[in-house]
């Protein structure tokens, strides 16, 4: 067996870049690669009368068993059926979120960026305040979006032992990944500096200050030695999941979505605002599915949702607030597109509040209106043509999107 380690800071070279999995000796306490078959969870023993496969060290893909999988036994985390059967499906809610988000697909090069182009060109075009916010924005997401994939695909979907769960894991990484080459072909078509670009989160305070905000989240649960199977560790992986879903696809992208929309409402870069009108869309999308198996992992294990793990997730969405508004006050430091920082302010608490009722908390912010209700028309594109009408689309043939 292989694992494929990473390092969000290291360049990969191809001695280090995969090492042999050493075989394991408690199974219990080891979480599956793909190709594994899931672990026993401590709490649970197998029985005679368990209608699932009870792997051993050696268990892999061609594992064989005259037991089928009891759909009862399937879990969130540290299950004990085979990963590699999808059904019978229990999550459900998991299936139909992979199928409309298979509904909304888009790629960036499908969007004409010509306006765009000689609109940036023109001196007159854009003030140096809107030509900030873009810069900006695009500093942060072109990598945002490569840790939210590298996070995904080295951390999170190896401690997931639903099958249903991890299909939508793998369509949301490709969906990264079509962010990724969005924002790329944004910067190429307007012939930005690539080198400015790519390394804002280096160099950009306000940016710098995110990324770092998540990627201790990120290494805890890339660690090719961490497993889950112990009350630190689950709550390790929960606190992970519950700071992308909430925090990072839930609150560190509003600002940035906001602006550029706002800018599309304007009639002003109307190819980057679809763009990110579809990204929006998608990472809605994510988000209500980060959620849902947050609540899910909740539910299958109560004793993970104590007072203080609770106390530290709602410090978690304070700094995250704070950290959103010095970047909203970064990106715009003078009222423009009709917006200035400070209406950010009550934004962000208003969506900081969703987030932490939507996975069982009380709101941080009492009180707290949305102050963009466009936003949430934005999401919605069950329409023959886009907000900006700069082209027909025909991709989202699933249900309506709704904010929640």
């Amino acid at each position: 067996m292989l694992v494929w380690e990473d390092d969000l800071r290291a360049p990969q070279t191809p001695a280090n870049r995969f090492t042999p999995e050493p075989t394991p000796r408690d199974v219990q306490a080891v979480t599956p690669s793909p190709l594994q078959v899931a672990p026993v969870a401590p709490a649970v023993v197998a029985s005679a009368s368990t209608a699932s496969i009870a792997p051993n060290a050696n268990a892999s893909v061609v594992a064989r068993s005259d037991r089928r999988v009891n759909v009862a036994d399937k879990r969130i985390i540290n299950g004990q059926t085979d990963v590699n059967q999808l059904v019978p499906f229990k999550y459900k809610w998991a299936w139909e979120k992979y199928l409309a988000t298979c509904a909304n697909h888009w790629m960036p090069q499908e969007v004409n960026m010509s306006r765009d182009i000689a609109t940036w060109k023109d001196p007159n075009g854009l003030t140096e305040d809107e030509r900030r916010i873009i810069k900006r924005n695009l500093g942060f997401f072109v990598t945002a979006d490569s840790l939210a994939a590298n996070n995904i695909t080295l951390g999170t979907y190896r401690h997931i032992t639903a099958p249903e769960c991890r299909q939508f894991l793998l369509r949301q990484a490709f969906e990264e990944a079509i962010h990724t080459h969005a924002y790329q072909y944004i910067v190429e078509s307007l012939g930005l500096d690539e080198s400015e670009i790519f390394n804002a989160y280096h160099e950009v305070s306000s940016i710098r200050d995110k990324d770092e905000f998540l990627i201790p989240f990120i290494d805890a649960i890339m660690d090719p030695h961490f497993k889950t199977g112990t009350l630190e560790n689950d709550q390790t992986l929960l606190k992970s999941l519950i700071v992308f879903a909430c925090l990072m696809e839930g609150l560190f992208f509003y600002v940035g979505f906001t602006q550029i929309l706002a800018l599309g409402r304007q009639n002003k870069m109307t190819g980057a605002a679809e763009q990110y009108q579809y990204i929006l869309r998608d990472e809605s999308m994510h988000c209500n599915f980060g959620i849902d198996l947050i609540n899910q992992i909740k539910l299958e294990n109560p004793h993970l949702w104590t007072s203080e793990f609770k106390a530290e997730i709602k410090g978690l969405f304070q700094k995250a607030v704070e950290l959103e508004y010095r970047y909203a006050e970064d990106t715009m430091p003078r009222g423009v597109l009709g917006l200035n920082a400070s209406m950010f302010k009550g934004y962000l608490r208003y969506i900081a509040n969703r987030r932490a009722t939507q996975i069982g908390l009380d709101a941080l912010f009492p009180n707290e209106e949305n102050p963009f209700p466009w936003m949430s028309e934005m999401i919605d594109l069950k329409k023959e043509r886009n907000f900006f009408e700069t082209r027909v689309i025909e991709y989202q043939s699933g249900g309506a999107l709704s904010w929640d």
